[in-house]
């Protein structure tokens, strides 16, 4: 609980709603006709943005009605992502009350309050029935939960039969000391970056099947390349996921960019199968 409580409080804004509907004014956008696609710059908080929520959906074998569970949702940009393009039902869960309330808000702004919803909740005691979904996934959640082991159990509890688990976290590629702040984690207190090796060893312990593994680290370097040049030559645009990392997203970034680069860290895929 003490760790949850530490997650959600670095996650606090506290007046993210109005500081993303100015900032999309300000980018030019109708805040009173909205489509999915014009939020992507703020709401895929997780290395790569868009491009990366698009790869990882190409291997999830996702077709129109299938139910998704979206774990540690944030605001939601992967719900609306998999709902508007794939046709989706999705149901969010987060530690953030603001996080939520902000989702479920943008949801409607975009029309697909009937299809994603979010709710406050821990990933370690799902408010769900067994068999709920056809299929589940996390971005960039497992760095900020120490008991993947319960994570994984609570996961496979609810997906129904030979149901596919999509994981996209940060990883470790090597040891030694981290730099903090990084976007998921202020300290060490509420950071518990873990390796493939470890993965797959809790998803297989409870009960998963990894059918595949991605290493996405120079993929990260070229997305980090990119934004460099972009922000060289344009500036920073008012709409992006500074807004939500708050004043010392700059550091963030640059610590995680930099522990990347150093080999300690890259994004890793996964994809797993429950039992038949």
């Amino acid at each position: 609980m003490q760790i949850e409580q530490a997650v959600a409080r670095h996650y606090a804004h506290g007046a993210l709603e109005e500081a993303i509907m100015n900032a999309l004014a300000a980018a030019g956008k109708d805040v009173n006709h909205l489509v999915p696609k014009d939020l992507a710059p703020v709401d895929e908080f997780h290395v790569g943005g868009r491009p990366a929520t698009t790869a990882f959906a190409q291997q999830l074998g996702l077709r129109p009605g299938m139910r998704l569970l979206d774990i540690g949702c944030g605001l939601g940009g992967a719900s609306r992502y998999f709902a508007s393009e794939h046709g989706c039902e999705v149901r969010g869960i987060d530690l953030s009350a603001e996080y939520v309330g902000v989702a479920n808000a943008l949801a409607a702004r975009v029309g697909l309050a009937g299809r994603v919803t979010c709710e406050q909740g821990s990933a370690l005691a799902l408010p769900f029935a067994p068999g709920s979904f056809d299929g589940a996934y996390m971005l960039h959640v497992g760095m900020n939960i120490e008991d993947k082991a319960r994570l994984f159990a609570e996961v496979r509890r609810v997906l129904k039969p030979s149901g596919l688990f999509g994981i996209y976290d940060v990883m470790r590629l090597a040891d030694g000391d981290l730099s903090y702040p990084v976007p998921w984690a202020s300290g060490p207190e509420s950071s518990f970056v873990a390796d493939a090796a470890s993965y797959r060893h809790l998803l297989e312990a409870a009960g998963f099947e990894v059918l595949k593994q991605r290493d996405r680290r120079d993929f990260a370097l070229e997305v980090f390349a990119q934004m460099r040049a972009k922000g060289a030559a344009a500036g920073p645009a008012p709409l992006g996921l500074h807004i939500v990392m708050g004043a010392d997203a700059g550091r963030k970034v640059k610590n995680m960019t930099g522990d990347i680069s150093a080999g300690l860290i890259a994004p890793t895929e996964m994809i797993c199968r429950a039992p038949a």
